[in-house]
């Protein structure tokens, strides 16, 4: 296997071009590899080795890199941001199927969906402070603006879990849909929304009171969440081989817009311009491009199989 470092001599040349664009980043989790996309003319320029099962990842807290989870090889791959230039390797991660930073930065915490616990590390350092059961199959996070807690989807057995980061210990637990996958905080601090994936909504929860206050319709397969960015509403990729993307008010807590956007859509990205959103189509091998002001997808860029996270290189952060 090539090392993943090699990624950086594609994005450097890309970048020492003056009209070269973005290039964007696309996790094949089942190929163990890197898609490159040159964001210009939406072609895959070349796929770089990385490590097993290669499934989220995520800029760290200073925008200094971004770290690919590889579940299988129990390790941390932080890229430049900017170039795509490996910088280093935490290893001994144990499964880190999905990842996250609490608010203010004091945890990194990762989900072992096969292992069926939560883990937390110092995020200064990585050492693993606390290993937490959550049976079964912990998938997405959220956090509370304060970092007292973060909030975990299980799949298998339709809960949410809270853990207390102060104690590191569990909270509570509460039942939700079938299947819940993706969970985002509302920007007010107020609710948690919960896609339910084995289903065709958006549950809505009173976090503090443990209830469920609503359910959003969205579509079939109701799966994961990205913040538009306006500090107002939030896409929701509906996971189906037909497949949609939805766009949620979190004031109204209701569906204001649905795309077509086939493959099984999962993960999703935003351009620094608004104007376009990328998701990796699980299921299609496929990135589609969505064009927001067209409200359709412009392009199709082939890739790897089960493509998952996808991140842009230079891409400035959303507020």
């Amino acid at each position: 296997m090539k090392p993943a470092h090699l990624i950086g001599s594609v994005a450097l040349a890309c970048l020492a071009v003056s009209a070269c664009a973005e290039t964007a980043i696309v996790l094949n989790s089942g190929d163990e590899n890197i898609s490159l996309i040159d964001t210009s003319s939406y072609k895959e320029t070349g796929r770089i080795p990385a490590c097993k099962e290669p499934h989220h990842l995520m800029a760290t807290p200073d925008d200094s890199a971004v770290i690919v989870a590889c579940a299988i090889s129990n390790e941390l791959v932080f890229f430049d941001p900017r170039t795509g230039q490996e910088q280093k390797r935490v290893k001994n991660i144990s499964d880190p199927y999905q990842l996250g930073f609490s608010p203010d930065r004091k945890w990194f915490i990762a989900n072992s969906l096969r292992l069926d616990r939560v883990d937390l590390y110092k995020a200064a350092d990585f050492s693993l402070v606390a290993r937490i059961p959550a049976a079964k199959t912990p998938s997405h996070m959220a956090f509370d603006k304060a970092s007292h807690y973060v909030f975990i989807t299980l799949q298998e057995s339709d809960e949410i879990l809270a853990i207390d980061l102060r104690t590191q210990q569990p909270a509570w637990k509460m039942s939700v849909g079938p299947t819940p996958a993706g969970i985002y905080m509302t920007p007010d601090d107020k609710y948690l929304l919960v896609a339910i994936m084995g289903a065709d909504y958006v549950e809505v929860i009173d976090w503090r009171t443990r209830k469920t206050v609503k359910k959003i319709t969205t579509d079939k397969a109701a799966h994961n969440f990205l913040a538009r960015g306006d500090g107002r509403h939030v896409f929701v990729s509906n996971r189906s081989m037909k497949g949609s993307i939805s766009l949620v008010d979190t004031q109204t807590l209701s569906e204001v817009e649905q795309y077509n956007v086939p493959g099984g859509p999962d993960d999703m990205e935003i351009r620094a311009d608004g104007k376009e959103l990328w998701a990796t189509a699980r299921f299609a091998r496929k990135v589609q491009v969505l064009d927001l002001q067209q409200k359709a997808v412009a392009r199709s860029i082939p890739v790897g199989r089960s493509p998952h996270g996808v991140f842009f290189l230079k891409h400035a952060a959303r507020q």
